[in-house]
């Protein structure tokens, strides 16, 4: 019997998430670790009147690809994928992890190589807006997290099941000064950052992308980031970890990159394409029902009292511009000595608004 939050957070992420009307074609992507969650929403989709489309990933597969794969397969174009995008209505993404690893020895260079030939693909997805992002609490997130599975469960359902029209208003008063603002700094341990917002509009994250959700980003000028940055916890993409980085800005480029593991990974990454190594996102967390980091960035860059910059690909909203087939979130923890500013005005210290949400 299916655990009842697992239904609770279907009927959310199907009746307030993505928005289904009778006779879309709804795309349903999960890892049959997830497939409790999976089934509920596969119900929900059914009941709305909807016909889902519907793949589950297998443990392995993803390996045996980049392991096995030639650069011509690893450019050839998925066009069937193409066309599914292009005649999918929305997109319900659940991860289900057997082993958040498994591509850890797997030459960045290949996925590199296979990001740039799918980014087609998920702008498609990006620009038609409606889609989400899920997380199911398996053995490998609680492992990784180092919870028991029963700890995990709850750790998720709690950052998922809260009232999101509730949150959605609460961010409004932070994306209002978000748009009426010019610069943003941010200072810390290791870290003095500044770049432009100017003429950019900010993000509200209030349950439609991500699931848990709980922020608020905007996309910085292109050109305008300088200073440097320490981020505070490892950052992970495509299941390899980098820890200890440390990247130095000028004219809005990486102009300095060091790690204290997978400095490698972090350097390939950057040289990705011309995007890859300007930011494209500063977001800033805003779920305190998450507290702790747990090396899942669906889950981390939402830590209440948290920012993330993110290098490579803007969302099209609010006004990015960067385009790239990276989009890899890192995130500084300024409860730990932190300060955020505005236009010159502190507006965060150590995690804390200066105002109320």
């Amino acid at each position: 019997m299916a655990d009842p939050r697992a239904k609770k957070l279907a009927k959310i992420i199907v009746d307030y998430s993505v928005k289904i009307k009778k006779g879309d074609l709804i795309e349903l992507n999960f890892g049959v670790g997830a497939k409790e969650l999976a089934l509920e929403v596969y119900k929900e989709i059914l009941r709305k009147g909807a016909y889902p489309i519907v793949h589950a990933g297998v443990p392995g597969f993803s390996y045996a690809y980049y392991k096995n794969a030639s650069d011509a397969q690893l450019k050839h174009f998925p066009q069937l994928a193409m066309y599914e995008a292009k005649k999918a209505a929305g997109s319900i993404n659940i991860g289900g992890d057997y082993n958040t690893k498994e591509l850890t020895r797997i030459n960045p260079k290949k996925i590199a190589l296979r990001n740039k030939v799918t980014k087609k693909v998920s702008d498609v997805y990006i620009k038609k807006n409606n889609w989400i992002i899920c997380k199911f609490p398996t053995h490998s997130l609680a492992q990784d997290a180092e919870m028991s599975l029963e700890e995990m469960e709850d750790f998720v359902y709690d950052a998922c099941l809260v009232d999101w029209k509730k949150q959605s208003k609460k961010q409004d008063k932070l994306k209002k000064k978000l748009d009426k603002a010019n610069e943003v700094r941010i200072t810390g341990e290791k870290t003095d950052i500044s770049f432009s917002i100017k003429g950019r509009q900010g993000i509200k994250c209030d349950g439609h992308r991500n699931m848990p959700d709980g922020e608020v980003f905007i996309a910085p000028v292109e050109n305008s980031t300088e200073g440097y940055i320490k981020y505070t916890y490892p950052a992970i993409y495509r299941g390899r970890e980098v820890s200890g980085v440390f990247l130095r800005f000028h004219k809005g480029k990486v102009v300095e990159a060091k790690a204290e593991k997978g400095e490698k990974f972090l350097k390939e990454m950057i040289k990705t394409d011309k995007g890859s190594s300007k930011l494209g996102e500063f977001g800033i967390g805003l779920n305190y029902n998450i507290k702790e980091f747990i090396k899942q960035i669906l889950f981390d860059e939402k830590i209440g009292g948290t920012i993330h910059l993110a290098l490579g690909m803007a969302y099209p909203e609010g006004g990015g511009k960067n385009k790239s087939a990276v989009h890899w979130d890192m995130i500084k923890d300024l409860r730990r000595g932190g300060k955020m500013f505005l236009d010159g005005k502190l507006i965060q210290k150590e995690g804390k608004f200066n105002f109320k949400l």
